[in-house]
């Protein structure tokens, strides 16, 4: 396993998860990689480490370049344990002069590891010389950890970005040019809505004082996925700026499941509904979609309509995770609406909305319900309030 050149100075040291399929709740398709960095500079420095069962790959690529045991200065630029699970023994294994973290990431990887004194923090602003090169840092707080910070390469114009502009792709092309653009930004968003989502807020304050931090770039180095260089050097900001925008689009998403297919029935007459005002509809049935699916969906819409047929009183498991799931992720701007179908106590809708109610969106009305199998005037009532769904979405966006 050979190290990739990256720049002047710097070495990808990572390791490549094909086998990857879920990660802490979000389906990962096409697995990730836990990249690595290493900077030859007389202070040779290793940004970050990889997940704790890569190890050893890490060590291959590094000893490609360099005796791993001559690394004399680690940088932590994010705790969780897919960069930092190889950390504890990376540092009894090679014993480097110092490991260098945000203020948050110190305490955080002594929570985690109990590593020592070895630990020194560093904040906004700091600077650290390598000896020929400088490194110097930005924290980038909850995006998407408390500790999370960017560390900046000047001579070679690198910055280190942790999980900020990442995505989950496993692939042998480093670079993004390298790649098929149709993955990437499917991944990329993905990986946003499911991991930064809820984190809208200080990615909006980052991109509007990133000009401020006058950092000459030319590469964009993630703790997961491809680097970003050239033609799409500035494309991860852009992307970035309008998800965490959150404005409302003119499209519907339907999600349901279904016992006996009567809910199925009512989703695809609310879908039509929708439709007939001009709003694009996607209809997703919770039995092929993952809680990560949908939640990627989330970044292109402006009405989620969301049902579920009654048992034992509450809602069917699948909705209920995916409504905790999206609650979680925190989305705004959004209108909505319940229905679902019943056989004798119907408290389905009732909780949809009190899921939909807890996430902000605005309802357009209490719901429907429809008592077992929908007749023909039933379904139309179905069709009807999916054209107050469209109609009231098209009031929002115009």
């Amino acid at each position: 396993m050979k190290a990739v050149k990256i720049s002047e100075h710097v070495w990808w040291v990572g390791a490549i998860d094909w086998a990857l399929k879920e990660f802490h709740g979000y389906t990962t398709h096409r697995g990730t990689t836990y990249n690595a960095f290493l900077i030859m500079a007389d202070k040779v420095t290793l940004i970050d480490t990889v997940k704790a069962p890569f190890k050893n790959e890490m060590y291959a690529r590094i000893a490609s370049v360099i005796d791993p045991n001559k690394i004399d200065y680690i940088i932590s630029n994010h705790a969780e344990m897919d960069h930092s699970g190889a950390l504890p023994e990376v540092i009894r294994d090679l014993n480097p002069e110092k490991v260098f973290a945000s203020v948050a990431g110190v305490k955080a990887l002594q929570d985690h590891f109990r590593i020592g004194d070895q630990l020194t923090p560093v904040k906004t602003g700091d600077t650290i010389s390598l000896g020929n090169l400088n490194v110097s840092f930005v924290e980038t707080k909850m995006l998407h950890w408390p500790d999370s910070m960017f560390t900046y390469l000047a001579e070679d114009k690198v910055l280190f970005s942790q999980d900020g502009f990442g995505m989950h792709l496993a692939t042998n092309q480093i670079f993004a040019d390298e790649n098929d653009w149709n993955v990437m930004e499917t991944e990329m968003k993905r990986y946003y809505a499911n991991i930064l989502l809820p984190y809208a807020p200080q990615a909006l304050k980052l991109l509007e004082i990133f000009p401020s931090l006058n950092l000459d770039i030319a590469l964009i180095a993630p703790d997961h996925g491809p680097i970003w260089r050239g033609d799409l050097l500035l494309k991860p900001l852009e992307l970035y700026g309008k998800w965490a925008a959150q404005a409302p689009a003119k499209q519907a998403l339907v999600i349901y499941d279904t016992m006996w297919h009567s809910t199925e029935k009512l989703a695809f007459e609310i879908a039509d509904g929708i439709r007939s005002t001009g709003v694009t509809v996607k209809v997703m049935n919770l039995d092929g979609h993952s809680r990560s699916d949908v939640a990627a969906e989330m970044l292109d819409i402006g009405a989620l309509v969301v049902g579920s047929p009654t048992i034992n009183n509450g809602l069917f498991p699948r909705t209920a995770d995916v409504l905790t799931y999206l609650k979680g992720l925190r989305p705004k701007n959004l209108i909505g609406a319940a229905f679902g179908s019943f056989g004798w106590s119907g408290e389905a809708v009732a909780q949809i909305n009190e899921y939909l109610k807890a996430m902000n969106v605005e309802l357009v009305s209490d719901g429907l319900k429809i008592k077992y199998i929908p007749a023909e005037a039933e379904l139309a009532q179905a069709w009807d309030f999916g054209k107050q769904i469209g109609e009231k979405l098209l009031e929002k966006v115009q």
